[in-house]
């Protein structure tokens, strides 16, 4: 069974699209790549997945907007460095017009990592790893699948929300909190870089040391913290082995490794080691939160952003029950409502709060334990 769809088609007359039925449960992908030996590579691993089903490919934005017209896809990956009309462009064109969710598949250059940030901005979901790349195949194949069914489950209306909220107004000094002894730790994955700079741009520059897992490949998370610490008051970096956790300054886990916090002292030190993936992912939210538990115990806030999935759930009650102060994002501001809902399910939060307030709950009760203590 199929349907059609007519639209106007100027001078050449109209266009007539045939779109085949679609597949319960089945996320539809059109690929768009200038290479040949891409779009075989990312068709072929897509194809690898039953619940995943290439319905088209496309060079360029022009063959891609009729491409998008006649089949429909849920989904669309994209290149950036194409002919007659940039990724970039395209995606703005896209978003403004018809927008649809997108999948950014970049080469590891800092020129393109950089790019890739400002398709996030412009509304693109996720960004990952082209072909090629440091990655290893069997990676490459498994990170696709899980940011194209993670896409297909995006409310990119929300995510439009989020990108375009105007800049949050850097905030005073909040000298009344002691910090040195409090830990704030976030956890996000689809929707979350765009969740988090609202996050972390809501935080004044000698707020309590911040340490943050987001679900990304090696390459990305480098160039992702250079953007937050170009937007934000708290300094921001990319975590090394051995970075001690102190007052104004956020830590990102880096692509590919396991972000954990020890006591050393009384002072914690941030530990990145390798590790088997949890819940699929490496940096894993419920390696950080399972950490703090132990370590900070008490010390901690922390919340969950939107994201796919259940990593951070686990984690998360095992703050609450060593007395921290939890928070999941609710479902309205949510990107895509997987991950805090789980946490809620789990009562692993203590409140379910929309994104702009969770940054004054999050240093409200930095200041409140910071009494108690």
């Amino acid at each position: 069974m199929v349907t059609t769809r007519q639209r106007p088609g100027g001078p050449l007359g109209p266009i007539v699209s045939t779109i085949p039925a679609r597949k319960p449960g089945v996320v539809r992908v059109l690929v768009v790549d200038d290479s040949a030996l891409v779009r075989r590579i990312l068709c072929d691993a897509l194809s690898k997945h039953d619940d995943i089903e290439v319905v088209g490919t496309a060079t360029d934005p022009y063959v891609a907007r009729e491409r998008i017209f006649q089949l429909q896809p849920d989904v669309m990956t994209l290149d950036i460095e194409m002919p007659r009309m940039d990724g970039l462009t395209f995606l703005s064109k896209l978003m403004k017009h018809y927008p649809l969710p997108v999948v950014v598949v970049s080469s590891l250059t800092p020129t393109n990592s950089e790019t890739a940030w400002r398709a996030l901005a412009l509304g693109a979901v996720e960004v990952i790893a082209k072909p090629g790349s440091s990655l290893a195949a069997a990676d490459i194949v498994e990170e696709l699948a899980r940011a194209v069914r993670a896409a297909s489950q995006a409310r990119v209306e929300t995510l439009a929300r989020t990108v375009q909220a105007p800049p949050v107004a850097r905030r005073p000094a909040i000298a009344t909190i002691d910090a040195t002894h409090k830990v704030i730790v976030l956890g996000a994955s689809t929707g979350g870089p765009p969740a988090l700079e609202r996050v972390l741009s809501s935080f004044p520059a000698d707020a309590p040391g911040t340490v943050i897992v987001q679900h990304m490949p090696e390459g990305f998370t480098a160039s992702f913290a250079h953007r937050l610490d170009s937007l934000c008051a708290m300094r921001v970096q990319e975590a090394k082995d051995g970075d001690f956790v102190t007052p104004g300054l956020a830590l990102i886990a880096p692509g590919g490794k396991h972000l954990m916090l020890q006591a050393n002292g009384a002072r914690w030190v941030a530990r990145v080691k390798d590790g088997p993936r949890v819940h699929h992912q490496r940096p894993a939210v419920d390696v950080l939160f399972e950490s703090v538990a132990r370590s900070v115990g008490r010390n901690a806030v922390g919340a969950i952003l939107t994201g796919m999935g259940r990593d951070g759930a686990k984690g998360m009650l095992a703050m609450r029950e060593a007395g921290a102060y939890t928070v999941a994002q609710d479902e309205a501001t949510s990107v895509v409502y997987g991950m805090p809902r789980e946490a809620a399910k789990q009562n692993a939060a203590v409140d379910v709060l929309p994104l702009d307030e969770i940054a004054d709950a999050l240093l409200s009760a930095a200041r409140r334990s910071a009494r108690a203590t």
